[in-house]
């Protein structure tokens, strides 16, 4: 796994760690922020190619 995978992957985690915790205290904007990052994030995944099954989506 090259770096740019392993990062893009490291940061899809994250960011659906800190979806899952916004989702929990309530906070709205939160939730859209992260989303719409993680969404971003899938598309960059999809765009080259990267499977995102290993990263727990």
């Amino acid at each position: 796994m090259d770096a740019f995978t392993a990062g893009l992957l490291q940061r899809i985690k994250a960011t659906e760690t800190d979806l899952t915790r916004a989702r929990e205290t309530g906070d709205d904007f939160l939730v859209e922020v992260e989303q719409a990052a993680l969404d971003d994030l899938h598309r960059l995944a999809a765009e080259h190619g990267v499977e995102v099954g290993a990263a727990g989506a």
